[in-house]
């Protein structure tokens, strides 16, 4: 049946309403992120790599495996009995690709002072592209057919790519999608789904060389299961309900689930060679902030 006049306005009027509210959101989730960033940063000073750039880094001693046309032989005339090599700082623009459950599975808070789990994801998705864009990286979004984002654009470009007005439960799943190789990849979920398709998401995107993290973004009831008496308990995806007379009598069998849910994950991500992070909303971000950034950092070092 086609739609009336007044009908098709209306959809145009929610669209434009969807897409100005999510447009509102860019510039305060953009100043945390930069703030976020601009912390880390202060303790990242000395962490650069070698590799096969074209600006000095450090001298090192010879040793064995290393070609002789990295020898810098001025530098090894001032040593009597010891050779040095030149090492000069990494600085190809290798890709990260990233990755946010899309679901409403994250759009949870359990008290009024926290983010949700969602808003937590993108704003340290954001942060971290600042870092990588700030390093000269390359980053991409996992599942995307669209060209890598570089620069100082980047950050907005991933908030907008990401959809953060927008949900889709029907992805809530990491997307069994293909990488460079050697590319490193960050996925941001709290996982509240059958391990398996983490597995064969993680699976086939190291058979092809890629390195990655999973960082599960919890809340802390999640975690710490505080409810007691009658409570209600509703899916954020399905709208299903369910309600508990006695629910603290449901803490050790939901906390001894919760675990061997998370032990499956942490076995997925070393299996494969990839790293295993779990941040809590109500933990400072700029912890796993650093942490994403350095194993990304590290990452790029065994390639070199």
């Amino acid at each position: 049946m086609a739609k009336t006049t007044s009908g098709k306005m209306e959809e145009t009027l929610a669209v434009r309403h969807d897409a100005e509210s999510a447009a509102a959101l860019f510039p305060p989730m953009l100043l945390e992120a930069e703030r976020m960033a601009q912390a880390v940063s202060a303790g990242l000073h000395g962490r650069r790599r070698a590799g096969p750039g074209e600006t000095f880094w450090q001298h090192r001693p010879y040793a064995f495996g290393d070609p002789v046309s990295a020898i810098d032989w001025r530098q090894s005339a001032r040593a009597a009995d010891r050779l040095y090599v030149r090492q000069n700082e990494w600085e190809a623009a290798a890709a990260a690709y990233l990755w946010r459950d899309p679901s409403h599975s994250l759009d949870y808070a359990s008290q009024k002072t926290l983010p949700t789990k969602r808003r937590r994801a993108d704003i340290l998705l954001a942060a971290l592209t600042i870092l990588l864009s700030q390093a000269g990286e390359r980053i991409g979004l996992l599942g995307e057919d669209r060209r890598p984002f570089q620069g100082r654009t980047a950050p907005e470009r991933m908030l907008e790519a990401l959809h953060i007005g927008e949900f889709n439960d029907a992805t809530g799943a990491p997307p069994l999608a293909s990488v460079p190789a050697g590319a490193r990849v960050v996925m941001a979920s709290d996982f509240f789904t059958a391990p398996e398709s983490v597995e064969r998401a993680v699976a086939a995107l190291a058979s092809n060389g890629a390195q990655g993290v999973l960082l599960q973004v919890c809340d802390p009831a999640e975690e710490d299961f505080p409810f007691e008496g009658r409570v209600e308990f509703r899916d954020l995806e399905s709208k299903d309900r369910l309600i508990f007379g006695q629910t603290a009598s449901l803490a050790d069998a939901y906390k001894a689930k919760f675990a061997a849910h998370r032990g499956a994950l942490e076995a997925i991500a070393q299996q494969s060679g990839w790293r295993f992070f779990v941040h809590r909303t109500d933990h400072a971000p700029q912890t796993a902030l650093l942490s994403l950034f350095t194993a990304i950092a590290d990452m790029r070092a065994w390639k070199a």
